[in-house]
């Protein structure tokens, strides 16, 4: 399991802005995915990325003409995508965890509402 280009040009540019070290990596995303098994329908690939707690993550890729398919692309973009998905789930469980060990109280700036 691994990526092109573009996730780690986006790593590389948060990294470069980053002060504290809470921050979701491509690393520590790649890391949750403990599983990789890819289908295919057609030229339609899918990669379905199971991650160390047992939850599943679908991503998919397919070219818009069917001349153009290749399976390794296909494959590499397919699990792309469902690391673009992975990564929300990390900054929200990351935000959880920040805000417990913060405690109830609102940070400044922020409403309840």
């Amino acid at each position: 399991m691994g990526s092109t280009g573009s996730l780690e040009a986006s790593d590389a540019a948060a990294k470069a802005v980053q002060k504290t070290p809470n921050r979701v990596t491509l690393d520590s995303v790649h890391a949750k995915a403990v599983a990789c098994e890819y289908l295919r329908s057609g030229v339609m690939t899918i990669a379905v990325v199971t991650l160390e707690n047992g939850y599943t993550v679908i991503g998919k890729s397919a070219p818009a003409d069917a001349a153009n398919f290749n399976e390794e692309l296909g494959r590499k973009f397919a699990y792309e995508d469902a690391v673009r998905q992975i990564w929300p789930l990390e900054g929200y469980l990351l935000r959880e965890r920040l805000f417990q060990s913060e405690g109830p109280a609102l940070s400044s700036g922020q409403s309840a509402g």
